[in-house]
């Protein structure tokens, strides 16, 4: 990872900018220096977002999979690159030293710090730190631990999941980048998403489509009847996503819906609609 992430940053950074990162090398065990090199990153190397190649992409998903640092400008991948030089023979230092960091850092270091939660080392010791920036208000945080970011679904208890996964529904982030979404959905919280739906059709609101998706797996006679009512009243994409949700069940009803509805079962079947359709349409 280290290697891609040099090449990146000496191709994308000025020459003064690279000299001045690539000389840290040799003073990141030196806390403060860390701490004072993580916080002045901007300064030097700016804030203009990277121009990455497919090389690049499929470099760093190869040691990382589904981690994607597409859209990174260069002082949030010249502090993820630091954090890869800091290092972690010594647990409590390392634990003391990046959680300081956390409990420092403005907004854009706290994006960096939770975007990088993958690659950090002792990764069973952040947990509590992930959930507790699912608290945030702060949306631009909440993006770096939602999206594209393998962390939350491979670590997070069930509970901490799905309060991830309502708070982005909640904020509207696109839930659609949200790693895991489908290994990780659970019946508790197909019913807590179904309460969600009720509490938005009570003020009047529309359901982001995709929340159904989190739903397939678990229909039941509770969460058929909501989907009954989107397929009754809802948009054309709403439909859609109700009759995928359908046919992703066993539940015996939704199949009979599929069924009553042969021309959108044939998109289904032929793959012409799928979540990353609705996604794109909600």
């Amino acid at each position: 990872m280290l290697k891609t992430l040099d090449s990146i940053l000496e191709r994308e950074l000025t020459p003064e900018a690279w000299q001045w990162l690539s000389g840290l090398i040799n003073k990141t065990n030196d806390k403060s220096a860390l701490q004072i090199a993580f916080t002045a990153m901007p300064r030097h190397t700016g804030k203009s977002i990277l121009s990455l190649n497919e090389e690049d992409v499929q470099e760093i998903n190869q040691v990382l999979p589904k981690f994607n640092i597409l859209n990174y400008t260069a002082d949030r991948l010249g502090r993820v690159w630091l954090l890869q030089h800091f290092p972690a023979d010594d647990k409590a230092s390392y634990l003391k030293t990046i959680g300081q960091l956390f409990r420092a850092a403005e907004m854009n270091e706290l994006v960096a710090l939770y975007g990088a939660l993958p690659l950090l080392a002792y990764p069973e010791e952040w947990v509590k730190q992930c959930a507790d920036g699912i608290r945030s208000n702060i949306g631009v945080v909440l993006e770096a631990i939602m999206c594209d970011n393998p962390y939350p679904s491979k670590y997070l208890d069930e509970a901490a999941w799905n309060q991830l996964v309502l708070k982005a529904f909640f904020t509207e982030k696109p839930v659609n980048r949200i790693i895991g979404l489908d290994e990780r959905a659970n019946k508790e919280l197909a019913y807590i998403l179904s309460d969600y739906a009720h509490e938005r059709w009570s003020a009047g609101r529309m359901v982001n489509p995709l929340l159904w998706r989190l739903t397939a797996k678990f229909i039941d006679e509770r969460i058929f009847a909501d989907l009954k009512k989107v397929f009754a009243d809802g948009s054309s994409v709403e439909k859609s996503a109700v009759i995928l949700a359908c046919y992703q069940s066993d539940y015996l009803p939704a199949k009979h819906l599929i069924d009553q509805n042969p021309d959108l079962k044939s998109f289904v079947e032929s793959n012409q609609l799928n979540w990353a359709h609705i996604a794109q349409s909600a």
